[in-house]
């Protein structure tokens, strides 16, 4: 489980769980490999306290569901580690992710950016279409691919 401590940093980020799987993927593909080291520099990051993981109840969930034991086991390692639970009214993410939905968001992606809205400054996936999505429906939270965020904030 997640730690409930409260947040060292102002800095508050949101993975979604194919961001936080991609050094499972075909590490063959360019993007994939590159996409994985700047998850690995958030990671760092991360760690040097410069950054918070928030986790919530969505990322357990689609965890549980990941069929690979070693990647199953690898992600409740991280998220047990270095995850920060969300301290939030969850009526009024549930509420927002209920409105995502209606606007055409998957249940999981309403679920995952409601709690980043209301927990972190940055929602961040791999999802190509999901972060298109992200960026044209005028969301309260900014929506970045792990590259992307990487550039934004010169980690190196």
């Amino acid at each position: 489980m997640a730690h409930v401590i409260k947040g060292i940093s102002e800095k508050k980020l949101y993975m979604d769980v194919c961001t936080l799987c991609r050094p499972f993927d075909d590490q063959n593909v360019l993007r994939i490999r590159i996409e994985t080291d700047a998850l690995y520099l958030i990671l760092f990051n991360i760690q040097k306290l410069n950054y918070e993981m928030i986790v919530s109840p969505v990322h357990f969930k689609e965890i549980e569901a990941i069929e690979n034991v070693q990647e199953k086991l690898w992600l409740y390692s991280l998220v047990d580690k270095y995850g920060i639970e969300p301290v939030c009214d969850l009526s009024k993410v549930r509420k927002r992710a209920e409105q995502l939905h209606a606007l055409k968001f998957g249940v999981a992606d309403a679920a995952h950016i409601a709690f980043a809205e209301a927990t972190s400054h940055c929602f961040i996936t791999c999802d190509d279409k999901l972060l298109k999505k992200c960026q044209r429906s005028g969301l309260e939270i900014v929506a970045l691919a792990p590259i992307g965020f990487c550039l934004k904030e010169d980690l190196r």
